[in-house]
């Protein structure tokens, strides 16, 4: 089911930082996210996921970066990244 490991960074001021595996954590609740999609996530360590094969990797990053920003974890001048390991 979590075929694919993927790493989530966030770049801010030109460096990377690994996301906490709370802010990870926190998304992947699906009562908070309420999106079924990404039912199949589950963060293991700090800046990495093991998600499904169905889990759109654009639309990951970009629910995960608007959940960050709202939950105020991600500056408004920080960008998400996520790389497939």
């Amino acid at each position: 089911m979590f075929a694919r490991k993927v790493r989530v960074e966030y770049k801010l001021d030109g460096q990377a930082h690994l996301c906490p595996l709370k802010w990870l954590d926190n998304f992947s609740m699906r009562n908070f996210t309420n999106a079924t999609v990404f039912d199949d996530t589950l963060p293991v360590a700090d800046g990495w996921l093991e998600i499904g094969t169905r889990v759109p990797l654009d639309s990951l990053r970009d629910a995960m970066e608007d959940w960050f920003r709202r939950k105020s974890y991600l500056p408004a001048n920080a960008m998400l990244v996520l790389t497939m390991a």
